[in-house]
């Protein structure tokens, strides 16, 4: 690994949304963490955006990836670990996470936000 790399920790949370998705994506949703997280993560890309306000898990980033950008990885930078709370799928305006609908507060958090990630 060199100086910038991260370690990426995918929660036990993170694991069971992601064999709750379509096995299709299951390589995608790896391939993508591994690809746009281990160098970098705490930089806006158009698919990689900072969430103001805490999302659901406790994360605070959101990688879209896979297919018409559907998939959804949402995650916390701490130290030099990369760790991944939660895996959903987008169709629309609805995210599923778990197999379940997130709705409330979480779809309508406020990406403009500003700041650094220590």
């Amino acid at each position: 690994m060199g100086a910038d790399a991260y370690s990426i920790q995918v929660t036990r949370d993170a694991l069971a949304h992601i064999r709750m998705l379509p096995s299709k994506y299951h390589r995608s949703v790896f391939d993508a963490l591994r690809r746009h997280l281990s160098h970098e993560p705490a930089t806006e890309t158009r698919n990689r955006k900072r969430l103001a306000l805490p999302a659901p898990f406790e994360a605070h980033w959101e990688l879209r990836s896979g297919p018409q950008h559907r998939l959804r990885a949402f995650y916390a930078i701490e130290g030099s670990t990369v760790v991944v709370a939660a895996v959903g799928i987008k169709d629309r305006s609805r995210l599923r996470i778990g197999g379940q609908e997130v709705t409330s507060r979480e779809a309508s958090v406020d990406r403009r936000g500003q700041g650094q990630v220590e």
